[in-house]
């Protein structure tokens, strides 16, 4: 499917169709349907235990959903290898970062490369990196390995990024600097961002989309602009109160044709 965005079409480069993911056989996640456009930043949002990272995990090929689909580009990938994903367009940052800790920065950053790929997009996407490169990735402030793990998953050139509690134990400050670069590869890359934040204030400033999931399941789509404006409906869905964030979004609908936050 594709949505007209300021008279150019862009497809959903992500799509999720009722999908329940868990662990064992018993579903975290139950009945979650979302989408992602290419050249999009959607936020993920909700408390701890919502279901956020099982949700991202799923869709990257780490868990095999338990029922649903989800597709990329149109194509079925349901419980297909994180690898084969990988390769095919799908990168993850996750929440650990998962960086090679005795390897310099430039060498993580090739390692993702391949043999034919550079990274001076990155560079220019995550200047600060360059004074790292020589740096062995262990030894780089928990900002620099946030900025090289973005880096390392954007190497590529990826058709859709997800990214999993990117300002995890970071200054404020440091946030403000990375999440921008986010909507940058959107904007000037077309992937898709699927955001995985705490941040919420400052997630949806770059977002065009967001989500909201509390217990497993989706409670809210709506416009960035519109949750920006609606923290009294964020809060109950944060709290788990669930009559009272129905109740609140009954003149919040879903707007899923949102002009993107870069234009």
């Amino acid at each position: 499917m594709v949505a007209t965005v300021n008279g150019s079409e862009r497809a959903r480069v992500v799509e999720v169709e009722a999908l329940d993911a868990g662990y064992n056989g018993n579903a975290v996640v139950r009945d979650l349907s979302l989408h992602i456009r290419e050249a999009e930043v959607v936020a993920l949002l909700g408390a701890n235990g919502a279901g956020k990272t099982t949700t991202l995990a799923t869709i990257a090929g780490l868990q095999r959903p338990l029922a649903g689909t989800v597709r990329m580009d149109g194509k079925d990938i349901a419980g297909k290898p994180a690898h084969r994903l990988a390769r095919g367009g799908l990168s993850l940052v996750p929440e650990g970062r998962a960086l090679f800790a005795s390897l310099t920065a430039r060498e993580n950053l090739r390692l993702s490369a391949g043999r034919d790929g550079n990274h001076d997009d990155v560079l220019d996407l995550l200047p600060e990196l360059r004074k790292c490169l020589d740096r062995k990735a262990g030894l780089l402030s928990g900002g620099e390995q946030q900025m090289l793990a973005v880096g390392r998953a954007i190497v590529r050139r990826p058709r859709a990024l997800l990214i999993d509690e990117m300002s995890l134990g970071l200054a404020p400050v440091v946030v403000e600097r990375l999440l921008p670069v986010l909507r940058r590869v959107a904007d000037e890359l077309h992937t898709a961002v699927l955001l995985v934040e705490q941040h919420v204030a400052l997630a949806l400033e770059i977002a065009d989309r967001g989500y909201v999931m509390a217990h497993g399941r989706l409670i809210l789509e709506s416009s960035a602009a519109r949750l920006r404006s609606r923290r009294d409906l964020l809060k109950a869905c944060y709290l788990g109160d669930l009559d009272r964030a129905a109740e609140l979004a009954g003149d919040t609908e879903p707007d899923s044709s949102a002009e993107p936050a870069g234009g």
